[in-house]
């Protein structure tokens, strides 16, 4: 059975050198028997001949040719030397998947930790009031008078009684105790929650409004007709005018920079701000009590 034969790539430097040998041999003996035949050869001497080689060969030595060999089947060269690149790309590209998957894996753990991060939330007037406080029906000849649930609709009557008996905050430093309205000649004590019973005390700082000088709506709310008619004369104040407010520990003065009549479900006015502000509401009109009078002030600097 013949052999297969093997590729140059493949053979052993002592059979190529004796390949090359044996190919210098038959290129010579062919050579001659071309010579022969054409009358280029001169018989010097019996069985001795003599070629005249008009295109002389040149030798080249075995190390020479066997480059020569290398030379003449380039294609496994630039096979290496492409298998080359593309695994040189493969490490680049497996270097920079690493390097993304650090940064990815730094954002996810930011982003989990920034999820762990619990942020303190202010309660929102929106959420705890369904309408605004202090409102009542009007007092009778007798003075005699009872929350007015009529201002309240009807489908959020059970939000009401969810809300109607919320827990009253442990007292502290830092509360609101007292209010005075110099151009009212108002001086009144200050009762944490806003319900029926807390107003007959004096006025009321809506639960979950921030304390006097933090940064939210400070809301105050007080009668106009009954229970000591605190707040009867809110419609009297002007731009510029102070409200004082006092706690344990200092006094904080605001200042009035507008009036507003509102209906009664109109609660946005209780919303929480990005500045230290204070909200007073009350009743109104006189004696009617149909509506709200709201005064939006804002901290002295």
């Amino acid at each position: 059975m013949k052999r297969k034969a093997k590729s140059p790539e493949d053979l052993s430097i002592s059979e190529l050198r004796r390949l090359l040998m044996d190919k210098r041999r038959n290129v010579r003996q062919e050579r001659l028997e071309t010579y022969r035949r054409t009358g280029r050869v001169i018989q010097l001497a019996e069985n001795q001949p003599v070629e005249l080689d008009i295109n002389p060969v040149i030798e080249t030595s075995e190390d020479e040719e066997l480059a020569l060999v290398k030379k003449e089947s380039p294609r496994k060269s630039w096979g290496d030397r492409l298998l080359l690149a593309v695994e040189v790309i493969a490490v680049l590209g497996l270097i920079g998947i690493i390097l993304s998957g650090f940064g990815i894996l730094r954002d996810l753990n930011a982003e989990f930790a920034e999820a762990l991060e619990q942020p303190t939330m202010a309660p929102t007037p929106l959420v705890m009031a369904v309408v605004l406080p202090s409102g009542h029906t009007p007092p009778d000849t007798a003075g005699n008078t009872r929350p007015n649930e009529a201002e309240i609709p009807d489908h959020l009557r059970p939000m009401v009684q969810s809300i109607k008996d919320l827990p009253i905050p442990p007292s502290s430093p830092e509360q609101a105790i007292r209010v005075q309205i110099p151009a009212l000649n108002v001086d009144a004590p200050i009762v944490q929650g806003d319900g029926w019973e807390q107003l007959k005390k004096g006025v009321g700082q809506h639960l979950g409004s921030p304390n006097p000088g933090s940064v939210g709506n400070l809301v105050l709310s007080a009668h106009n007709d009954v229970y000591g008619e605190i707040f009867r004369y809110l419609d009297q104040l002007q731009p510029g005018d102070e409200i004082l407010v006092f706690t344990q520990q200092r006094q904080y003065t605001y200042i009035v920079s507008g009036t507003q009549i509102v209906e009664p479900t109109q609660v946005e006015v209780m919303a929480a701000t990005s500045e230290p502000t204070a909200t007073l509401i009350s009743c109104y009109p006189y004696l009617k009590d149909t509506q709200r009078i709201v005064v939006f002030t804002d901290l002295q600097n």
